[in-house]
């Protein structure tokens, strides 16, 4: 049954261009806004291996750690909220929890605490939430959303009360929970870790060169003559590692690179994978734009960052699902000149990223 147009949810896409130069750019604002980062790609033209100031940032990413079977309940605990929540220092997400079949947690740096629930859970959980925004059908599940740092959240107070009372006795979350910290602040987590079976991991990197392609001529930050839709397509393909050497008229693939298109000799993708920080993508946007400065072959570099398709938010604290999508990234497009072009994507109906 096909579903009736006026209530298909919208994707939206928000470019806008701005330079690093401009006082009121809003790039670290933006960046910080979205939180929970799973996975971020580099496309270096003309590049064969990664520069070794570049690949010293990728490696000095924070590390993350998997609690396995942890009750949720923890994270009301007043040592751990003291330490850690209050500091704006920790961010986590239940890992390999489906968001459209199961009950999805994840914690920000601001101290929001968000819960995406299936119906049971949420009536047994006895705490005031709000359905899932989704139009195309009558919704299972419901959002429970906490900011943790609000008076009434404090340890004894009523609403902190309510929330432990529900989740010690009446639905007892549990779920296998990826954490990460701010550097530095990784002693706040030790109570808590010493309580439960769990790991420590480094995010993964990986790289691949690409020889004699065909890409869209970025030479300035203005991109009239390039469709956002058709350039991140042909980044994805890149990602992908899907061929864009077609025929339009192809049977199999009728991708193509956008024009006007120029040719390259060749294109170095690297990737970095994990609960990643936003800090740390900030100080490898900041090594991009002095790898730009240097090189003398690169005009621009892109990153994308993706965010966790099982994530409960997308920017900010807006809410995400999958239930008719699932984007949550953005795309960052760097020029030798100190401009940028900023590509922010989402699904969530009724938001917009910041």
């Amino acid at each position: 049954m096909n579903a009736d147009p006026q209530q298909t949810l919208r994707s939206l896409l928000v470019s806008e261009r701005s330079s690093f130069l401009e006082e009121k750019n809003r790039l670290i604002a933006q960046a910080q806004e979205h939180h929970l980062n799973y996975k971020v790609s580099v496309l270096l033209p003309e590049c064969s291996s990664a520069p070794s100031h570049l690949d010293e940032v990728l490696k000095s990413f924070s590390t993350f750690y998997l609690i396995k079977n942890l009750p949720l309940y923890e994270l009301l605990g007043k040592e751990f909220l003291e330490a850690a929540v209050y500091q704006g220092s920790v961010y986590g997400l239940s890992y390999r929890s489906r968001i459209d079949e199961e009950n999805c947690i994840a914690l920000t740096a601001n101290g929001r605490l968000s819960l995406s629930l299936d119906k049971d859970s949420y009536e047994l959980l006895g705490v005031e939430g709000k359905p899932l925004r989704c139009t195309h059908r009558t919704s299972n599940r419901f959002v429970v959303s906490v900011n943790l740092t609000d008076s009434s959240m404090a340890p004894g107070g009523r609403g902190y009360q309510r929330l432990l009372a529900g989740l010690t006795s009446c639905v007892q979350l549990r779920t296998d929970f990826l954490l990460s910290h701010h550097p530095g602040s990784g002693a706040a987590l030790q109570s808590l870790l010493s309580r439960y079976d769990w790991s420590e991991h480094s995010p993964e990197v990986s790289s691949r060169s690409m020889t004699h392609l065909s890409c869209p001529t970025l030479l300035t930050s203005d991109l009239q003559t390039c469709d956002p839709h058709s350039f991140l397509e042909w980044l994805g393909a890149m990602d992908a590692d899907v061929s864009c050497e077609n025929l339009s008229s192809s049977f199999l693939s009728s991708l193509v690179c956008p024009e006007p298109m120029t040719a390259v000799s060749q294109l170095l993708s690297i990737s970095i994978s994990g609960l990643l920080l936003p800090q740390d993508i900030q100080r490898l946007i900041q090594e991009l734009r002095c790898y730009l400065e240097q090189s003398r072959l690169a005009s621009w570099v892109v990153l994308t960052v993706h965010g966790f398709i099982d994530s409960p938010v997308s920017w900010s604290d807006s809410e995400h699902h999958v239930l008719t999508g699932g984007e949550n990234f953005y795309t960052l497009l760097l020029f030798h000149d100190h401009t940028y072009r900023l590509h922010m994507a989402t699904r969530a109906p009724h938001t917009c990223p910041p």
